[in-house]
């Protein structure tokens, strides 16, 4: 397929000089040929920018499921699959493929056994359970002497890759890595193949690494719970509601036959893209890609969620009891990140909560004295479907979360009655779009939100809208949204209430 050359920034850095210079305003015609874009015949999209400063380049993979696409019963597979990606392929990671692979059908068979004799429950055998744990535990040994641990790891940093690691969202999954840009072919080699055709080893040790991962995280800290507990209350049908590691008992009962249709579903080229940013030729990344991405089967893009959280039309309450310091927390619906009216809902977020100068920091914190910490955010948990606006405290000693909480929506309603004098609103666009291009000036950065926009937004280029978008924000957006969202019935109120031992 013929590549396609698009007129679009380069040097971030340059960019930066002259937004700053020119009130944040890209300068389109002065730097051409910068980003190529070339689809595969089976629909992999990939975008290549040319940066030559410097002899290394950043590869991303974005794959477009995140925790929120989790089927019932395995919710949390989106980030187990993450980590398994990491296991190896049938030539990296492992010392006899054959007796491995045949090692792991018995592990799986006996998994697939004990699995269902459990789910009988009470009527369950338990002599059988017994039996089949023992027999399971030696399955699992057998399977693991087989094991090249960390073979992807130890050969991109043999070749000097620096950086590797992945992250799940719960609208994403995106992998990274940064290279000397020689070694461009050991990344498409490499990257493709643990999708084409990976070996999900270690399966079951890895289930208990993430379980632990979930008890460090959520359950061993009051205030990851709280916040969990406040998601599942103001979420009652869409899967936001959901943590992204997802409920132990579904950890505990990840199967390697679940991993891979998961896989098989929202891992086929369709439904994901790469991008490479750094001293790259288009030409001959186009036909590495051909020669190695290619590979991967064409299928039907999966489709899109169809559950749609349904209004809600009263407060809802969330208290938690635990030895630890009180915190309080609150939150709104709020519309996606594409809707017209996120870049506003950013902006009153940020006037109310974000930095030391905002109303909730300057009142709770220096003037009342009643919060060590306070603050706001948007966008919890992924923003890809309507989310939710954050508000938190950390009460003092002597303060509680009554205080704070009285405190918190009364500059909440401040942002309701009082329009915003025209200083504070450019102040808070100014602070928007210099956070915006500081993540386009790292290769890695620029890679992933070229990656991140063509997957979720549908086109890499409505990246360089973002600044028209946060130009356009007036003080009247602002009190508008804070009126329309920022609402008792809207809003989910959360306490952590401290408890003696």
């Amino acid at each position: 397929m013929k590549l396609r050359n698009f007129k679009t920034p380069a040097l971030v850095c340059c960019l930066f000089l002259l937004a700053t210079a020119a009130g944040f305003a890209f300068d389109y015609a002065s730097i051409e040929d910068d980003v190529t874009e070339f689809s595969l015949d089976n629909g992999l999209k990939v975008i290549v920018m040319e940066r030559h400063n410097a002899p290394v380049a950043s590869f991303v993979t974005f794959a477009n499921v995140g925790g929120a696409n989790d089927p019932k019963e395995y919710t949390g597979i989106a980030h187990m699959l993450e980590h398994m990606a990491f296991k190896g392929t049938k030539d990296l990671g492992t010392t006899d493929l054959e007796a491995e692979m045949e090692a792991m059908r018995v592990e799986d068979s006996i998994w697939h056994e004990l699995r269902a004799e459990r789910k009988k429950g009470d009527l369950a055998d338990s002599a059988r359970i017994a039996q089949l744990e023992v027999d399971f535990e030696k399955a699992i040994e057998e399977a693991n002497q087989y094991v090249d641990a960390n073979a992807i790891w130890r050969t991109y940093e043999e070749e000097g890759g620096v950086g590797l690691n992945a992250g799940t969202g719960m609208d994403m999954t995106v992998y990274f890595v940064n290279l000397p840009s020689n070694k461009a072919e050991l990344w498409f080699a490499i990257e493709s193949e643990r999708f084409y055709r990976p070996v999900f080893r270690e399966m079951y040790k890895e289930r208990n690494v993430v379980a632990e991962e979930r008890r460090m995280t959520l359950e061993n800290s009051p205030i990851s719970k709280l916040i969990d507990q406040l998601k599942s209350a103001a979420f009652t049908a869409h899967p936001y509601g959901v943590a992204i590691i997802g409920h132990m008992s579904d950890i505990q009962n990840y199967s390697r036959a679940a991993v891979r249709r998961h896989l098989e579903k929202y891992y086929v080229p369709s439904n994901m893209c790469i991008a490479i940013v750094g001293d790259v030729d288009p030409e001959k990344m186009h036909k590495l890609a051909k020669k190695y991405w290619g590979r991967l089967p064409a299928s039907p893009e999966p489709e899109e969620l169809a559950t749609v959280e349904p209004e809600q039309e009263g407060e809802r309450r969330v208290y938690l009891e635990d030895p630890s310091q009180p915190f309080f927390a609150a939150a709104w619906h709020i519309p996606h990140d594409r809707h017209p009216d996120w870049p506003a809902v950013q902006a009153m977020v940020d006037y109310l909560g974000q930095g030391r100068t905002s109303l909730l920091y300057k009142d709770l914190v220096k003037e009342q004295k009643i919060a060590a910490q306070a603050g706001a955010f948007a966008g919890m948990p992924g923003s890809k479907y309507p989310s939710l606006a954050m508000v938190y405290a950390v009460p003092t000693t002597d303060a509680t979360n009554e205080e704070c909480e009285e405190a918190v929506f009364n500059q909440v309603e401040r942002m309701k009655e009082e329009l915003l004098p025209e200083e504070e609103v450019e102040k808070i666009k100014a602070r928007a779009k210099a956070q915006f291009i500081r993540g386009l000036t790292s290769n890695q950065g620029m890679a992933m939100q070229l990656a991140g926009y063509e997957v979720l937004s549908g086109d890499w280029r409505d990246m360089f809208n973002e600044l028209d978008r946060i130009n356009a924000v007036s003080a009247e957006d602002i009190q508008r949204v804070a009126k329309e969202y920022f609402t008792k019935k809207n809003r989910t109120v959360a306490y952590l209430q401290t408890t003696e031992e």
